[in-house]
Parts: C-alpha cells; structure tokens; sequence
C-alpha cells in the first residue's frame, strides 16, 4: 500500500490485530486445497472475488498488518517499511492479471477490493465489475455530475476532499473529490450496494490476500453464507472464527502462486 497514503489517514490507536503470526500449508495439503478449489470454482455460476493488501505486496507495496506491514511497524515504533517503486509505477502483479482473465472467460462475475492503488482497473478490470469500496488514489470524481477521472499520478488529498482540478464537463466545470476513505468516512453507496448484490447472490466469494478484519467491509462475504453459498480464503493468518468449517475453504499460502492455477481452470472449461 502506498506509504503517503498510509501517512496521510488520520490517527487512531485501535487498527485491530497486526503482525499475526503467518502460516503455510503443506505442500501435499496445499495441492489438495488448490485442487478442492479448482473444482469450486468450475462449478460455481456466481464467482466474487473481494481483495486486500496481500495481493499487491508482490508488486512492491507493502502490506499493513503483516509481520513487516505498516501498522505493524508503527505499534513497534520501527521505521516504516520502504515501497520497492514509487506508487504509481507499480503495475498489476500475476494475481491481478488472472483474475482479469478469469472475467474475459465469463467466470469471474464481480470484484470486490478494500485496495486503494488502483491495480484492479490498471489490469483491465471493467470498471462496471468492480467496487473499491475504501477508493482509489489514482481516482477523482465530479460531486456534481459523477464524471470518474482515472490519472496517472496519485491525487495529493484523501478524505473525499476538493482537489485542484475541476470537471472537464464544459456543462459542469464543478471542482473535483478525491475518492479515498479516511477513517471516519463512511463506505460510499455507489461502491457498497453492488458489492453487497453480488455477494447475496454469490455461490463463491474467493477472499485474497485479505485478514477481513476492516468492518463493515469485512462483513460482505459472510452474505454469501445467508444463501447457501461458500467462502475461500487465500492469506497467511489464521482463518476467522466465526465461519463454519461447513462453508469454508481457508489456503494459508502467499496468493499468486494459488491464481496462477486458475489458468489452468480457463483452459479446461
């Protein structure tokens, strides 16, 4: 995640749980989870996939509650970890591109991420596909009439504040928002309405490189369970306890390697 982003979000002391403990399946359990998973999601008609830090980590950006994230090193009082690149040279990693290619094959229905660096629209994600439900830092919006800008450079301010620019609309010509949540902002409706329809109607809700412990985000998979539908979760914490083993899949394993083998889903379908 960007470290300016990070800095920019006004204090709290309370982030929930960071610097977990991180786990690794066994080779001989992780093939039979991976191939578990490969048949879920070839039977499934309504795949979502909701998506957190650790699916950019590869890219460079550092995550925010694992053993080196962010919010772990503050509560050490370390120094923060440095990005590998500058944000807005960081490109989609393999995870991302497979997810994209999983929408091209009619398999992917909806995307759901609690990311703000934009990699999901970089990758080809439509956005009409996808709710960034805590926004995007590449992103401005038109309050007025709602007219999305998707630059090359990060938006300097977070917090739904005014910008510097203004709606390119010669109708219009309001001055433009940023889109990122600060911590009191609530999640925007355009964002969080379809996110929570497509997990009502989901059969899979595949969760990537997310611990779920971001409230009331955290919450839109558990709306699959209500219809009979089933969570995956590919992260290196402990699975959550309040989902039932009956409807959970949980793969302690680093995420690309695990889409790497949805390629191979595509190819037989």
């Amino acid at each position: 995640m960007s470290l300016g982003y990070a800095e920019k979000l006004s204090f709290i002391e309370d982030v929930g749980n960071v610097g977990m403990t991180e786990h690794f399946d066994p080779s001989t359990i992780l093939r039979e989870k991976i191939e578990q998973l490969a048949i879920m999601i070839k039977k499934s008609k309504h795949l979502v996939v909701f998506t957190g830090a650790g699916i950019s980590t590869s890219c460079g950006i550092p995550d925010f509650r694992g053993p080196k994230g962010i919010w772990t090193l503050q509560r050490e009082g370390k120094a923060l970890p440095e990005a590998s690149l500058p944000f807005h040279r960081a490109v989609p990693s393999l995870t991302h591109m497979s997810l994209v290619e999983l929408e091209k094959a009619g398999i992917l229905k909806f995307v759901i991420s609690q990311n703000v660096d934009g990699l999901h629209l970089r990758s080809g994600i439509p956005r009409e596909k996808l709710s960034e439900l805590h926004g995007n830092s590449f992103m401005e919006t038109c309050p007025s009439c709602g007219a999305e800008y998707f630059r090359d450079f990060e938006v300097e301010t977070i917090g739904l504040k005014e910008t510097s620019r203004r709606c390119s609309d010669a109708k219009c010509g309001a001055r433009l928002k940023d889109t990122v949540l600060d911590w009191e902002d609530a999640l925007p409706p355009k964002e969080m309405n379809p996110a929570e329809k497509h997990c009502k109607q989901a059969d899979i809700v595949l969760c990537l490189g997310t611990s779920l412990q971001i409230t009331p985000a955290c919450n839109l998979p558990l709306k699959a369970l209500r219809g009979g539908g089933k969570v995956v979760i590919v992260n290196l914490q402990v699975c959550l306890p309040f989902f039932s083993p009956n409807h959970l899949l949980c793969v302690n394993e680093v995420v690309d390697p695990i889409t790497l083998s949805f390629n191979n889903i595509r190819n037989n379908i």
